[in-house]
């Protein structure tokens, strides 16, 4: 789950919308469970508000593009926070995998990352966890975020990009200009990109609408899309309104949602 854009507690953790149980992939197990220390290895800056943090994990079980993890961060007097984060990176066997949090205010988390954290640090994860958002490379994936909830929808990007596979893949993604647009260096030829209050000089600006939707839609693959929808509450409403109107099928849309 991603918590880029609000903290959550693990108390208060609300699990992603389950639209679509059919394909759900099965991914619990005893490697999961065990929680595995994480040094940090390296910083790097997205943009004003999110960087990505890439970590060593010895033992690391592996994950699927879209799943997410658990991560304990213990300070010296013995407390202990916990928050669930979508990893970034695509499955590889580096035994590293890496995490683009946003700076939430008051976020004692995302808080001490990002003012605190240097290589070398160490934190607790456990994973992955859940196959409902996961996207195994197998199928079209449709793919629709505002904001950090590009997140896991990279890993799934980048996944298609490493495997060099031929399953088409789209990225929509909305941002608020294009100072806050994440892995704004990486998006290519599949990414349409939707800026909502800033945008360069010609470009339109404007929530995503059916104009930006429906294009897609069309291209009808052989099998028809799988759509993974990321982002705050409103947006997920908003864009799984714009596909059912557009004609995806309810119980081929996965929703993940924060806020």
């Amino acid at each position: 789950m991603t918590e880029t854009a609000a903290e959550k507690v693990s108390g208060g953790f609300t699990p992603p919308t389950r639209f679509a149980v059919p394909g759900r992939i099965a991914v619990s197990g005893p490697a999961a469970a065990v929680w595995r220390t994480a040094t940090l290895t390296g910083i790097r800056r997205e943009t004003p508000h999110a960087a990505t943090f890439r970590f060593a994990v010895p033992g690391w079980p592996g994950h699927l593009p879209g799943q997410h993890l658990m991560l304990r961060l213990t300070a010296g007097d013995g407390y202990t926070a916990q928050r669930h984060y979508s990893i970034a990176s695509a499955p590889d066997d580096s035994g590293h995998i890496e995490l683009t949090l946003d700076h939430v205010t008051d976020g004692e988390v995302s808080g001490w990352f990002h003012t605190q954290a240097r290589p070398g640090d160490t934190v607790e994860v456990r994973g992955p966890v859940s196959g409902f958002f996961a996207w195994p490379g197998d199928r079209p994936a449709l793919l629709i975020g505002a904001g950090s909830g590009v997140v896991p929808l990279m890993s799934m990007v980048r996944h298609h990009r490493a495997r060099g596979l031929s399953v088409p893949l789209r990225l929509l993604v909305s941002a608020r200009g294009p100072e806050e647009l994440i892995y704004a260096g990486e998006l290519g030829e599949e990414t349409t990109t939707v800026f909502t209050r800033r945008a360069p000089e010609g470009t339109p600006v404007g929530r995503m609408t059916a104009a930006h939707v429906a294009p897609l839609l069309a291209e009808r693959p052989v099998g028809g899309w799988e759509a993974y929808v990321c982002g705050s509450n409103g947006f997920a409403e908003h864009a799984s309104r714009l596909l059912v109107a557009a004609g995806q099928p309810v119980d081929r849309i996965r929703i993940e949602r924060f806020g």
